[in-house]
């Protein structure tokens, strides 16, 4: 399953453990775990907080269970010890988008730019039959930045000059 909410970049990248550790351990125990995020990390409204929320459950940090939402431990070592590894093959595997603009990053020969990245995915998109109705570009774009930007927190990319470029060798 593949979750498509991707939460704009904070500008304190521990946001993402605030968020996590606000969140119950056992589900059940918050009424409304929306709400208790707004209340308890910077997160501004309610959106903000769902969209988190689901970005968590993407990256499995994060489950719903029938009762509500609870924070998820990691393996090992303490509740705050996901690395970025297994953080980055849930965010390539699970957000959508996400392993389309990898993919452009890892066959590049140099940096691309959010531009260059939003093209190459839309052209994917074409030669594989998915096209829609341009009506959204600018949507497109701030969603492929947005992934842009986790895949660097995540280790999957970096900023080089005005683009991005894969930390992985190329795979074609």
């Amino acid at each position: 399953m593949q979750f498509k909410p991707v939460p704009e970049l904070p500008a304190d990248r521990t946001l993402l453990a605030t968020v996590r550790r606000a969140l119950p351990a056992t589900a059940g125990d918050v009424d409304d775990c929306c709400q208790r995020l707004v209340d308890e990390t910077p997160l501004e409204t309610r959106e903000a907080a769902a969209t988190w929320l689901t970005f968590l459950r993407a990256l499995e940090i994060a489950s719903e269970d029938p009762a509500g939402f609870r924070r998820r431990d990691a393996g090992s070592g303490t509740p705050d010890d996901h690395d970025r590894e297994e953080l980055g093959r849930a965010f390539r595997d699970r957000v959508y988008g996400a392993e389309p603009v990898l993919t452009v990053l890892e066959r590049a020969d140099g940096p691309r730019t959010v531009e260059e990245v939003v093209d190459a995915v839309g052209e994917q998109r074409r030669a594989d039959g998915r096209t829609r109705p341009s009506r959204a570009t600018e949507h497109r774009r701030e969603r492929i930045e947005r992934l842009l930007g986790w895949a660097v927190v995540f280790d999957l990319a970096e900023r080089d000059g005005a683009g991005y470029r894969s930390t992985r060798a190329s795979e074609t």
